[in-house]
This record gives C-alpha cells, sequence and structure tokens, in this order.
C-alpha cells in the first residue's frame, strides 16, 4: 500500500504532467493553424492561457490506460507494442475528443474543432480520421519518448518542488476555468 506521502507525490506529479501535455496540444494547435493551414494566429484553447486541457486529459488517460503496458520493459519490447499503442491512444483520444465535443456545446454552445465538416471521413464534425491518426501517432511521441524525459525532470525537482509546482499550476488552471466561465 502506498503512503500518503507517495500518493501526493504521484497527484503532483500527475497535475504537472497534465499541464505539462496541455501547453504542448496548445503549441501543437497553434502550429496547426499558423504554419500548416496558414489562417493566422487565435487562442486555439477555450481557456484563457496557453494550454488545451483535452490534451491534458488525453495524455492523463495515455498514462493510466497505455502506459503501463510499456513503461518497465526494454526498449527493444516497447517497440513491439507501437502498432498496439498507435491503436488505443487513437481510440482513447477520440473517444475524449468526441466527449469533449458534446460538453463544450452543452456548456458554451460550440467546440474549437468544427472544421473537421471538411474533413472528408468525420462523424458530426466532432471527430475525424486524419486528427484520430495523428492522436495515435501523439500518443507514440508521448509515451515512448516525453514521458520519459518529464518522468526524469519530475525526479531531478524533487518531491517538495513537484508539489509547489502542481499547487501552482492547479491555482492557474482553476483561476482561468473560473475567469473564463465569468467572462465568456
Amino acid at each position: 500500500m502506498q503512503s500518503k506521502e507517495s500518493k501526493l507525490d504521484v497527484v503532483s506529479s500527475f497535475a504537472v504532467y497534465f499541464m505539462l501535455y496541455s501547453v504542448i496540444g496548445w503549441c501543437y494547435e497553434v502550429f496547426l493553424e499558423v504554419v500548416v493551414y496558414r489562417w493566422g494566429f487565435t487562442n486555439r484553447g477555450v481557456l484563457f492561457g496557453p494550454y488545451t486541457p483535452v490534451y491534458g486529459v488525453g495524455a492523463l488517460a495515455f498514462l493510466l490506460l497505455v502506459y503501463p503496458i510499456i513503461r518497465k520493459r526494454k526498449a527493444k519490447e516497447k517497440l513491439m507494442f507501437i502498432p498496439l499503442v498507435f491503436l488505443l491512444c487513437m481510440l482513447i483520444a477520440t473517444s475524449i475528443e468526441l466527449a469533449a465535443s458534446y460538453i463544450l456545446e452543452a456548456v458554451t454552445g460550440s467546440w474549437p474543432w468544427q472544421t473537421y465538416a471538411d474533413y472528408k471521413v468525420n462523424f458530426q464534425a466532432r471527430i475525424a480520421l486524419s486528427p484520430s491518426i495523428r492522436f495515435g501517432l501523439g500518443g507514440i511521441l508521448f509515451l515512448y519518448v516525453l514521458q520519459p524525459l518529464f518522468e526524469k525532470m519530475c525526479g531531478a525537482l524533487g518531491s517538495k518542488k513537484v508539489r509547489l509546482l502542481a499547487l501552482l499550476f492547479i491555482i492557474v488552471f482553476a483561476a482561468d476555468a473560473l475567469l473564463t466561465v465569468i467572462l465568456k
């Protein structure tokens, strides 16, 4: 059984991971908008800050549901699981995106990725095949490259600094969410 302190360390690390992946997701969305599609810059998140929480939620789902499959395996063994990791990440992220579209529509009246109607293979402009494939590829990048780096980073910071960073992220995120509800 985990001690109270180690449970707090796990929760703190997950809060940090959530924020890091949310920021990475926001950067990815902005990159697509500005560089790939050349639409120009807009805040691609639903909140004011430079983060997209659906990416944080997706990454945490990957960490809880998929990462245990590869986490403690040797490098060669991990490579054998790439097709499974791709498929699972694709399905998980697409399910989260579909659920998020319904939640955002209920709360705000729309969802940011309604442009999916432009994709040949889509469902109600809520999910589409092309982004789903990118989510699977992104899941591989998250789990095989970024997550081991983030774990090392949190380990190097130590428990107290990770807890403080997590608390700061939670306060900033909660304040942003509250301001968004009030002002938007």
